[in-house]
């Protein structure tokens, strides 16, 4: 089995290294808060102190930063992949990140001896913890068939073409994943004051035309008043700006992203960054004079346990 890296110990980042050590991979780790490595080397992973150090130990690295200034700086920076020995090296980009820097970063990951694949994962922690991750994967297919059974150990692959194409994916997917969580708000809002009680409206549309990915799995969030902090204001803005870059460069219109990103914009302003994604949501109720809290035992996405911890 190839000896791994991994780079970029957050939420989702520590639960999908923890898995690669559940798969037997030898794994050696780094982030730049080391108590974030605490758990994994209790575990049997290699602490490293440089990005360049993964590389020294390991066959393939694996990268899941905040986003592109914190990928070009794993990479190019003083002590990043790039100056230590990429040769015959693999370099898995799980970050959502820009297409442009990602064909520039393998493109001279390439030159420098090596191969590159991007990745970046859809879904939440939950399926981090779970290990059924999808993954928009870009790279030639070479490069994909090498990483294979590494990403298997992650999730499920969804492929898409050259390297670059990998983040055009996951900036649309989540450009219609904001949409539709602004527009959840607006809808479940209505639906109370108009008199259906939230429990009713979620039951009613799933399964419908209005369903979606956040319908069934965010929804609870709301109900139970935290807004899933596991996902930050800070991280949507993060990518709504990636977003708004892509409509730009390709030059389509954009109002209904535009309006989605504001909508962000103004709920950070008014919660903090650090606030959960569907605090979207919470300006309209709030706005509206009403909560929707709903009680029940909502299990938020970070208590989800892998298979083999369950019972």
């Amino acid at each position: 089995m190839p000896r791994l890296g991994f780079i970029g110990l957050g939420m989702m980042g520590g639960a999908a290294a923890r898995n690669l050590l559940r798969a037997g991979f030898e794994l050696t780790v780094h982030d730049l808060r080391r108590e974030a490595a605490e758990p994994l080397v209790a575990l049997g992973a290699r602490w490293a102190a440089s990005p360049a150090e993964v590389l020294g130990h390991a066959d393939v690295v694996i990268t899941m930063v905040f986003g592109p200034a914190q990928v070009a700086q794993v990479v190019r920076g003083a002590a990043g992949l790039l100056s230590g020995d990429c040769r015959s090296k693999g370099w898995i980009d799980l970050t959502t990140s820009s297409p442009a820097l990602m064909r520039e970063l393998a493109a001279e990951f390439e030159q420098a001896g090596g191969f590159a694949v991007d990745a970046p994962v859809t879904g939440s922690v939950d399926a981090a913890i779970r290990g059924d991750m999808i993954m928009f994967v870009g790279g030639d297919d070479d490069a994909v068939a090498r990483v294979q059974p590494i990403l298997a150990a992650l999730g499920e692959t969804r492929r898409v073409g050259g390297y670059g194409n990998g983040y055009v994916a996951k900036l649309v997917n989540n450009q219609l994943w904001k949409i539709h969580a602004a527009a959840i708000g607006e809808a479940m809002v209505t639906a109370k004051k108009a008199g259906l009680a939230p429990e009713v409206w979620w039951a009613a549309m799933k399964g419908g035309a209005a369903d979606s990915f956040v319908l069934q799995h965010d929804v609870p969030s709301i109900f139970a008043g935290h807004y899933d902090p596991s996902f930050r204001l800070a991280l949507c803005l993060k990518d709504l700006q990636l977003i708004d870059e892509l409509v730009q460069q390709v030059g389509t219109r954009s109002e209904l992203t535009q309006a989605t990103y504001a909508r962000f914009r103004e709920a950070a302003a008014r919660y903090g960054e650090d606030a959960g994604e569907m605090s979207v949501c919470r300006l309209i109720e709030e706005d509206a004079g009403i909560d929707l809290r709903v009680a029940g035992a909502w299990t938020a996405p970070w208590e989800v346990r892998h298979p083999a911890d369950a019972g």
